[in-house]
């Protein structure tokens, strides 16, 4: 069979890849000037391929759609992917929190691994080749697609892989999105996921370049918590930016999606409200001759001692002996719930990962084949699935385009 496969990411190069080892004819067209271009920006350019733990927790970072994803991924799950490229000369290893890297350090190693596969197996790759609509037969099964330059390309079967809407310099403008929602493709309105946030309160400013370890950031949907996690954040020009604000990114983008919310930092939370008193305590009696403001270096970094002054509503030239036991239960408060306003996102632009998309209910999950255009099949971040940060949505990608590739009968 002729097999076209629509863009050349992580999820068309693995389909087409898959395609072909099924013995099928398999061009892949890709609309930029080089292959993969949004795997070189993965994991900071050294691209995180996977994430090595077992598939239980694998699933519980999966925030859209983690039921039609079963099939994808227990049919290609992260051990096949990293004993792909383990096999086609790109060692890997595994860090902090089972991501999974290649040795080198490059992303460029995973793209190349996957290019010497396909040209292995005889892939076409015709770069520079945008698509603008699909050709159907009379029965509305799919016949090809219409390029760019108004060139059609016929096909028995069609992959589309054309990702959604983040990072738009490498060519995910959300176009074949738009495509396939003209051929009755119910959509999910694609947001930027896994993104920083924007804060109301000058605290970004103030802060910039200040990473806090080790702390709690949750997040409420009035006064359901919608996002709790402990780990690291980053205060930002903006406002505030790092794993745990990623993190929490994507559950804001599913249920809160533009509106104002609060968000709350634990800066101790491996301390209890009374623990934190008698740790306080201890910091004044051995202070208790200074001024209040130059008694905490050992409870903060520098930077955000004056922050915590403001906060705490105590007179930074007190001196520590004269602090009252209300004005230390603020402090204490404060410390445990330091809170600020999100205004929203930095938008598409910042955004790892769009969520939404073609909605799964259009496309059949153990095939990956549109319920709407026999013979088309939908692949990748198209899809209305995402998951958190660690190398899970790239193997949502591998996942979705090897299955994909082996269904084509």
């Amino acid at each position: 069979m002729k097999v076209l496969v629509v863009g050349g990411g992580a999820a068309g190069m693995m389909a087409a890849i898959a395609a072909a080892g099924q013995g099928h004819q398999v061009e892949l067209l890709e609309r930029n000037e080089k292959l993969g271009k949004k795997i070189y920006i993965t994991g900071k350019g050294r691209c995180n391929v996977t994430n090595a733990c077992d598939l239980e927790e694998f699933f519980t970072n999966i925030v859209s759609n983690e039921k039609f994803l079963y099939s994808s991924i227990y049919q290609y799950d992260n051990q096949a992917v990293m004993d792909f490229f383990e096999s086609n000369g790109c060692p890997l290893k595994v860090e902090r929190g089972n991501r999974v890297f290649p040795v080198s350090d490059h992303a460029s190693d995973i793209t190349k691994a996957l290019a010497d596969k396909m040209k292995a197996l005889g892939v076409k790759i015709t770069l520079h080749c945008k698509i603008e609509d699909l050709l159907l037969k009379e029965d509305g099964s799919i016949e090809g697609v219409v390029t760019a330059k108004h060139e059609k390309k016929t096909a028995d079967r069609v992959i589309f892989a054309t990702g959604g809407l983040s990072y738009e310099p490498t060519g995910s403008d959300g176009s074949g999105i738009r495509i396939l929602k003209k051929y009755g493709h119910s959509i999910v309105e694609p947001k930027p996921a896994l993104v920083p946030f924007e804060l109301k309160e000058d605290y970004g400013a103030r802060l910039q370049g200040l990473a806090l370890k080790n702390v709690n950031f949750s997040i409420k949907n009035g006064k359901k918590k919608v996002y709790d996690g402990f780990g690291e954040m980053l205060f930002t020009h903006f406002g505030i930016s790092g794993p745990l604000v990623i993190s929490a990114s994507s559950y804001y983008a599913k249920q809160m999606y533009g509106q104002v919310i609060k968000c709350t930092i634990d800066l101790k939370p491996a301390l209890t409200v009374e623990q934190l008193d008698k740790r306080i305590l201890r910091e004044f009696e051995e202070n208790k001759n200074k001024q209040f403001k130059n008694a905490l270096d050992k409870l903060f970094p520098a930077k955000l001692v004056p922050v915590m002054i403001d906060l705490s509503k105590i007179d930074p030239e007190k001196k520590v002996n004269e602090v009252s036991k209300e004005e230390r239960k603020n402090l204490v408060q404060v410390i445990k719930n330091w809170e600020m306003t999100i205004t929203g996102t930095r938008g598409f632009r910042e955004a790892i990962i769009t969520q939404g998309g073609i909605g799964v209910k259009g496309v059949n999950p153990s095939t990956m084949e549109s319920k709407i255009i026999p013979g088309l099949y939908v692949v990748g971040e198209m899809l209305d699935v995402d998951a958190l940060t660690g190398g899970f949505n790239l193997q949502l990608a591998w996942s979705t385009g090897y299955l994909a590739g082996i269904s084509i009968g």
